[in-house]
């Protein structure tokens, strides 16, 4: 294989240039951080796990109409996706009390809130993704108003999405974040979703025990980190009980939950 020109490298994913102008290779690790990388680890096979989690959310969602950057996963760790250029803010969609918001506004955790809220902040590690308005996207231009509405309504059908996708299995889907990027055609542009959708970025809670099944078990030093990230698999169909080492994590085609309705892949030859 010919070596590959890495583009970047964060806290969780290495970007390589893809194969074909417009592409990027998304590189899943395995090293897993907190408070803005004060506190830094690993999870084992979290990468393999959170690759394949983040394509079956990708996939789905786009069978709803949400445009993303996920084109197709390489293998255990790697997926190809669309080069866009990120918008620096980072959506968090609350249903439940969590986190942060508990301690700005002296909420007691696990209190749903009134309505599904949206936060921002804006992406910047050396400032710590301070928390912003609106106003402050539209004064310094971080994103334009049209693109500002196109975010929130997709954030909003991503979370009725996924809050049913999870209820499903019995999983509260308390928060979440999401990056979004722009698509360039010529002169013009679009918004799509980008990054990754996985534990990572998710706050999973047990619907019937309120267990933990994301990274707050890093964050708060709960162990069983590896085993919450996979049960999530597990549950959503990805992972079978057979197969208990995290570094295997499928490459399972053939068990590729797929959408009511929709053909089977055809065999790779």
């Amino acid at each position: 294989m010919s070596r590959r020109r890495q583009i970047y490298e964060g806290k969780a994913k290495i970007l390589y240039e893809g194969p074909e102008p417009g592409t990027i290779i998304q590189y899943f690790k395995d090293d897993a951080t907190a408070f803005n990388a004060e506190k830094k680890g690993t999870i084992n096979g979290k990468g393999v796990i959170n690759n394949r989690i983040s394509e079956h959310v990708f996939s789905r969602l786009s069978h709803i109409g949400i445009p993303t950057h996920f084109i197709r996963r390489l293998n255990m760790r790697e997926q190809l996706v669309r080069q866009v250029e990120i918008i620096p803010i980072e959506v968090i969609v609350r249903n439940v009390a969590a986190g942060s918001i508990c301690k700005r506004l002296g909420l007691e955790e696990g209190e749903p809130l009134p309505h599904t809220l949206i936060e921002y902040c804006y992406k910047d590690d050396a400032l710590g993704d301070p928390l912003v308005a609106e106003e402050h996207i539209a004064c310094f231009q971080w994103a334009s108003n049209e693109e500002m509405h196109d975010i929130s309504s997709m954030a909003i059908r991503v979370n009725d999405f996924m809050s049913g996708m999870f209820a499903a299995i019995d999983i509260r889907l308390v928060d979440f974040k999401l990056e979004f990027g722009r698509l360039y055609d010529g002169d013009f542009s679009r918004v799509i979703l980008a990054d990754e959708i996985s534990p990572d970025g998710c706050r999973l809670w047990d619907m019937k025990s309120g267990e933990k099944l994301d990274k707050d078990r890093f964050r708060r030093d709960l162990g069983g980190e590896e085993e919450a990230y996979r049960e999530v698999a597990r549950r959503l169909g990805l992972l079978h009980d057979e197969d208990s080492n995290p570094g295997e994590v499928l490459d399972l085609s053939s068990h590729r939950t797929r959408l009511r309705g929709t053909p089977a892949p055809t065999p790779k030859k």
